[in-house]
């Protein structure tokens, strides 16, 4: 199984650091943004480290593709109301998806955004338009879209969403998807039988396409469409049903990341993880981590 979690990346050693976190949390695999994801402003990549990272990934067993890249926040490309938005979400895509090509990964997770009161059907469309001018110089580097839980005028709550994205883009190839399991939870979708999600997924999209899953609990009930994770067990999913998607043999070579809340100042993603392999749920967990015993 491919797992990790969401790893900073902050000086001095950026790129190392962030394996060398993953490493410390007994993950064969790991999430990242190249900066900030509130803000546009990025560090040269020749000061990252990124070679010393590598090193460290083939000693410890890492793949280059078990390395996965998470788009900014700030970018927009559903955005109708400000051709601004959209012209920065475009032309930083753009820079993201060369600073992917030099960190040697291939995924490049995107939420695909909002329409900001304008209709589904006129984001879809700026989505698309933004998606090519963006992948000019795609290279090798794959899209993610991720499903999103459709709080307000976000896109990306259904897989038709999805679908159209690839129908209408220039570079169809070139688009993966990464499930989340809190935003389908909190989109309405019923994750009690994954595979019977799955079959819907494959139907409408393709299972080829599944890049990545997000694996976070919600704080919601179903359907609630207010995307707020929890830690694994601790939310409305449960334990039981996050362990079978992570277990399911249908996605076994997808990379699972975990992006649950940090407990009072605390990471928990050794723990989570450590949860997810045995097999075991510790119900203790989170106030062990308040208390420091872990």
């Amino acid at each position: 199984m491919k797992i990790g979690s969401h790893v900073s990346m902050s000086a001095p050693e950026y790129v190392l650091g962030a394996v060398k976190e993953a490493i410390s949390y007994g993950a064969n695999a790991f999430m990242l943004y190249t900066g900030a994801p509130q803000n546009t402003r990025r560090k040269p990549m020749e000061e990252l480290r990124i070679k010393e990272a590598h090193e460290i990934m083939k000693l410890h067993g890492i793949e280059k593709s078990s390395m996965i890249v998470h788009a900014p926040y700030i970018i927009n490309l559903a955005n109708c109301a400000k051709a601004e938005t959209f012209e920065l979400g475009v032309d930083f895509l753009a820079k993201e998806i060369e600073r992917v090509k030099q960190l040697e990964a291939s995924i490049l997770v995107l939420h695909p955004g909002s329409h900001v009161k304008a209709g589904e059907d006129a984001g879809l469309a700026k989505i698309v338009d933004g998606l090519d001018l963006a992948m000019k110089q795609i290279g090798d580097v794959e899209i993610a879209i991720e499903t999103m839980a459709g709080k307000g005028s976000e896109l990306g709550y259904n897989f038709q969403h999805i679908r159209y994205i690839i129908d209408h883009v220039k570079h169809p190839e070139n688009i993966k998807v990464c499930m989340d399991t809190c935003h389908l939870h909190d989109a309405g979708f019923d994750l009690s039988d994954f595979d019977l999600l799955l079959n819907e997924f494959d139907a409408i999209i393709g299972i080829d396409r599944l890049a990545c899953v997000h694996v976070n609990d919600s704080k919601n009930i179903q359907g609630a469409r207010k995307d707020r994770h929890a830690n694994i067990g601790f939310g409305e999913i449960g334990y039981d049903k996050l362990h079978a998607i992570v277990h399911n043999k249908r996605i076994q070579d997808v990379v699972k990341i975990l992006e649950t809340p940090y407990v009072d100042g605390h990471a928990p993603y050794k723990h989570e993880i450590a949860m997810l392999k045995q097999g075991v749920f510790d119900a203790d967990l989170l106030d062990k981590l308040k208390n420091e015993v872990v």
